[in-house]
């Protein structure tokens, strides 16, 4: 009879089992859909004032879940028969097409060990122009990076400004290792702060991922190590090295030191190991420091300028100073998104 069961029960495994993989998927995506639809009745709202005067551990919780299901936008249209299921390091993700008063886009849907996590609506290409995702572009983004590492070894103009500016860190070699003692020091103050407090860290996460959701760099790792690569270089080089450390920098380097002195604080509070495994966290760190080294050499140049100005050798000499420090700083970002890309989609993979 034991016989006669055993064979039985691996007649019924050889049936079902090849289904299995097929239910789990279908269940998240089951799961998925009814989410969009409570989330569109409101049932995942929490209003956000309803933080105050709670205790510190409701408060975080309550923001944070505030932040993970923010409401509905309103004239949303979702398809809930097309869903798209995605498995990433953050859990899975569902994606069903959807649109907002004409605009295309998505709503994601982050499933984590069988939990709702996550429900948002993201914009049809986020904040990223569609051209990123050419591969016309991921070519000439190869060519670049390989040109412009071939140029530093020759004479040319690209090599001489390389050579010019390193001139100028060693011309104002107190006030650079000054600029990073500084910055890496908040980034690190910030790290230590965060094991207070690791329910506040988390909260910090979330924040940033529904930023990076929003910006559409998510949708970036679809385009392998190349795409995600020149997406990360174009952000960091067109809204953190010069929106927001250049251009502050015009203004005699001061508003660029604090604006950075705070990116770097919650960055490292963001990012501390404390609420991250020490192996990702170790992985990750190459690209902190040779980023966050970018925008402390605009930061630097934003000084100099400053000191150019009122040594009166003038403005304009101040000016091509910071101009030289850009270049190097999108350089070490350039180095900098290769290997951040290549570290998420490869060594970091589950």
């Amino acid at each position: 009879m034991w016989k006669w069961v055993d064979q039985k029960w691996i007649v019924w495994l050889l049936m079902v089992g090849p289904c299995l993989p097929w239910a789990f998927a279908q269940s998240n995506v089951e799961m998925a859909r009814q989410a969009v639809r409570d989330w569109q009745a409101g049932q995942y709202t929490v209003d956000p004032s309803q933080a105050v005067g709670k205790s510190t551990e409701e408060a975080i919780r309550l923001l944070e879940r505030s932040f993970a299901f923010a409401p509905p936008p309103r004239g949303l249209s979702v398809n809930l028969n097309e869903p798209i299921e995605e498995k990433t390091p953050r859990g899975v993700i569902v994606q069903f097409p959807a649109t907002v008063s004409g605009r295309g886009g998505e709503v994601r849907v982050t499933i984590r060990e069988g939990e709702v996590t996550r429900i948002g609506f993201a914009p049809e290409g986020g904040l990223l122009p569609a051209w990123l995702k050419s591969p016309f572009s991921w070519a000439l983004f190869v060519a670049l990076s390989l040109s412009w590492l071939v140029a530093l070894r020759g004479d040319g103009v690209l090599a001489r400004w390389w050579r010019e500016g390193w001139a100028l860190v060693g011309q104002y070699r107190s006030w650079y290792v000054g600029v990073n003692i500084g910055l890496y020091g908040l980034f690190a103050l910030g790290g230590l702060l965060a094991y207070a407090n690791p329910q506040l860290v988390k909260l910090m996460q979330e924040i940033v991922g529904g930023a990076l959701e929003q910006i559409g760099l998510g949708g970036a790792l679809g385009g392998g190590v190349l795409g995600l690569a020149l997406v990360i270089f174009y952000w960091n080089f067109t809204n953190g090295l010069v929106l927001t450390t250049a251009v502050p920098g015009l203004f005699l380097g001061i508003p660029a030191l604090l604006f950075n002195a705070l990116r770097y604080f919650v960055l490292g509070f963001a990012l501390s190991p404390a609420a991250l495994p020490l192996a990702n966290y170790l992985l990750h760190l190459p690209t902190i420091v040779v980023e966050l080294q970018a925008y402390i050499l605009v930061t630097f140049g934003g000084l100099v300028l400053m000191l150019k100005t009122l040594r009166a050798e003038g403005y304009r000499a101040g000016l091509r100073a910071l101009g030289l420090t850009v270049y190097l700083g999108a350089f070490f970002l350039l180095v900098g998104a290769w290997y951040e890309a290549f570290s998420i989609l490869v060594l970091m993979r589950p």
